[in-house]
């Protein structure tokens, strides 16, 4: 079962609190009975890896119903109910979600000002507001998807558009910043016509070239793989040079007999798309640059103790 949005679980954390002061962990692990949860889905993570997307969106539904009155902070991860959230479940609602919330003025209030802060026209911040299943900061991270895929894909273009010798030494810096060759000075460098034979770049692991990766670069459009012929005639380039690893990298893709193929054979051979030599790029800062950096904060409870 997918895990429940923010707005699902605003009745349920409500729920959850009516016998006192309750921490928020123990109402985590509660509704994560209460729904029935897999350990996969209890312990899936947000991208920062510091906190599961499950008690993220437990944690934004009780930050919801503490902006409309429903529920109040106690102490540092305890909180519970007020009265208004009492006489809402007295009347026993079917769903809590930011619609119905909207009836109290300070969750109006707070509405208000979130949209006015929003960078949308008001009244299309007003509805994302009420509609939106995602929590803020899941809403940020997907548009930070959407901006590096569009990020991404220009790369590929620009790439496609340059000299092929440009593509060889982009590989050979983007191998270098992501450490292979270690301090040493002029480790890696492209072959250029020499890497006729099969061969376009190398990097040099240790001081003396004793341990070398050898790099094969295809410049392909999208949709024109790669198949299981061109792994076999980087195989035997490898063989030639006496190499025990190699790096087959295209702006494009493989087929899956082709990667098979690199999966059987006696050396090792690393398979890089175009999608993942884009992320490989966005990662490591090379062909792009930080634009501009946004920060999520939260309240730090021990201050406020």
């Amino acid at each position: 079962m997918a895990i429940p949005d923010y707005q699902s679980l605003m009745l349920p954390v409500l729920s959850a609190s009516t016998n006192g002061e309750v921490r928020i962990g123990e109402v985590v692990d509660r509704l994560a009975d209460q729904i029935g949860l897999s350990s996969d889905e209890r312990t899936q993570l947000l991208p920062s890896g510091k906190q599961t997307l499950f008690a993220n969106r437990v944690h934004w539904a009780k930050t919801y119903l503490g902006k409309a009155g429903l529920v109040e902070a106690t102490r540092r991860g305890h909180f519970r109910l007020t009265e208004r959230g009492r006489q809402v479940l007295a009347s026993h609602p079917q769903r809590i979600d930011n619609a119905y919330l909207d009836q109290f003025e300070e969750f109006q209030k707070f509405r208000e000002r979130s949209v006015q802060d929003s960078s949308q026209d008001k009244s299309q911040a007003e509805a994302t507001f009420e509609q939106s299943s995602e929590t803020p900061d899941e809403t940020m991270r997907v548009a930070h998807r959407q901006i590096e895929a569009t990020l991404a894909q220009d790369m590929l273009d620009r790439i496609q558009a340059a000299p092929p010798d440009f593509f060889e030494r982009l590989l050979v810096n983007l191998l270098l910043r992501m450490g292979y060759g270690g301090s040493s000075t002029n480790a890696g460098r492209t072959l250029g016509r020499s890497g006729d034979d099969g061969v376009d770049g190398v990097i040099d692991q240790d001081a003396l070239g004793l341990d070398r990766v050898y790099i094969q670069a295809k410049r392909y459009a999208r949709g024109n793989t790669i198949g299981s012929g061109a792994i076999r005639d980087f195989f035997g380039s490898l063989d030639r040079h006496k190499a025990a690893k190699g790096l087959f990298v295209t702006t494009s893709g493989f087929s899956s007999a082709a990667r098979e193929t690199a999966e059987f054979l006696s050396k090792r051979i690393v398979l890089i798309d175009g999608e993942q030599l884009a992320r490989l790029m966005v990662r490591y800062d090379v062909g792009c640059r930080i634009e501009e950096a946004l920060y999520i904060k939260k309240v730090d409870e021990e201050f406020f103790e």
